[in-house]
């Protein structure tokens, strides 16, 4: 089948009363993690699913990121449990460090039943973001090298234009781009209206294991900034991982070379391991620096077009939770919107109502740790008591406080068969 020949295709299925239906035309932009789990979802609830996305390739390795709570219940729904696993990092715990690398405190991937500070289920980002694409790269269209360039929307649908010349309509648009999204930017606004810097930034990159990195990651803390390294599942390699204070935050997030030289600059004099770490930075091969921020947004959805994950309301990484997030997001996004046959203004009306407080709270966690790091003035406020039970009650709201529906009588599929897979580069 030609690619012309498959875009004026619908896929077909029998209705309950044995009737030919086709799904819903749904198009995902991004394919980090949001993109392809809310894929995952939307092709088992009967949609015909493309996910475009700007890169020409998954992008590899990534900050480890982590699945607590709820989170894994959506893992385990999604059949992904064992694969999820068997890709993870296989941390066993943090030790925070002094200047001399000894150890002032220990956390274990085990404590809190794996819902710590260290996740049991912790996995690089890049290798979370393989698997949810080998889980649906037979039932989705996945077009990478391409973006969205033009869209307009009407009561029955969406038109869009892609940069590569491409012209498609679709029923629905959502946009899982990412901290930086396009599609946001595109209908609901610019950035400045939804991002809020936490006045830090957070940089990371993988380095080779001089250091003798085993199962344990490695913090370092002092007057604000940080410093650390952590296991990888290439043992000959570990990831670095910086953070400091800015207030300000200008650095174009696409222009890397000065985001080296702005590292270099705010961790210079940093010490324990701080010299060595830095030497690598210009060899690395998956250098990244950001602000760390949020986006807070009143609404998630403007017509046929919404938003999931990072794109609609990041909790920043200082949260802990933007995969656990996402996850959850995507069930509920694509659970919602076939429980309301498809009808828009319903579904994602119930999507932002069921996962409103989740967000909220989790983004509070992101606040509170940021604020934990920060070096007190002379008239600073006493930081919060965090052995208080109102923080208990928060941690369990931000891991477990949302219900998962079991969508009875909404169609679940499964793994569709015979849908096409159209890529302009596949990883």
């Amino acid at each position: 089948m030609s690619v012309d020949d498959s875009k004026q295709e619908h896929t077909i299925r029998t209705g309950e009363q044995g009737r030919r239906v086709s799904g819903p035309r749904v198009l995902v932009a991004g394919a980090s993690i949001a993109g392809p789990a809310l894929a995952h979802w939307l092709r088992r609830r009967g949609a015909e699913v493309t996910v475009v996305e700007r890169a020409p390739e998954l992008r590899p390795g990534g900050q480890a990121v982590d699945a607590r709570g709820v989170a894994k219940e959506v893992i385990r729904r999604m059949g992904l449990d064992a694969a999820v696993r068997a890709a993870c990092t296989d941390t066993a715990g943090a030790h925070i460090v002094d200047a001399d690398g000894n150890v002032l405190e220990t956390f274990r991937a085990d404590d809190d039943g794996g819902d710590g500070f260290i996740a049991d289920i912790e996995i690089l980002r890049g290798d979370l973001s393989q698997v949810l694409y080998d889980d649906t790269r037979d039932g989705v269209e996945y077009v990478f090298g391409d973006r969205i360039a033009e869209l307009s929307q009407d009561v029955d649908g969406v038109d869009v234009v892609f940069a590569g010349g491409d012209r498609r309509r679709f029923d629905l648009v959502i946009g899982a781009d990412g901290l930086h999204s396009q599609l946001r930017a595109m209908v609901f606004g610019p950035r400045e209206h939804f991002i809020r810097h936490l006045g830090l930034v957070l940089a990371f990159y993988s380095v080779p294991n001089e250091f003798g990195v085993d199962r344990w990651m490695i913090d370092y803390q002092e007057a604000g900034r940080s410093a650390g390294l952590r296991p990888i599942p290439d043992a000959t390699r570990a990831m670095a991982m910086f953070s400091f204070p800015a207030a300000d935050f200008d650095v174009d997030h696409r222009d890397v070379a000065a985001q080296k030289r702005l590292l270099c600059e705010r961790m210079d004099g940093f010490g324990w391991l701080t010299r060595r770490i830095l030497a690598h930075v210009d060899d690395t091969p998956d250098f990244y620096l950001d602000q760390v921020a949020q986006v807070v947004m009143d609404r998630w959805s403007s017509g046929r077009v919404g938003l999931l994950g990072d794109a609609a309301f990041s909790a920043s990484p200082m949260s802990g939770a933007g995969t656990g997030l996402a996850l959850v997001g995507a069930y509920l996004l694509a659970g919602e919107l076939a429980a309301a046959g498809w009808d828009p203004e319903v579904g994602f009306a119930g999507y932002e109502a069921r996962m409103r407080s989740f967000v909220e709270a989790n983004q509070e966690i992101g606040r509170l740790h940021v604020h934990s790091l920060e070096v007190p003035g002379p008239d600073a406020e006493p930081s919060p008591d965090f052995a208080g039970e109102w923080f208990t009650e928060l941690v369990e709201r931000a891991i477990n406080g949302v219900e998962l529906p079991d969508y009875a009588g909404v169609p679940d599929s499964g793994v569709p068969a015979g849908l096409p897979v159209i890529s302009s580069a596949k990883p």
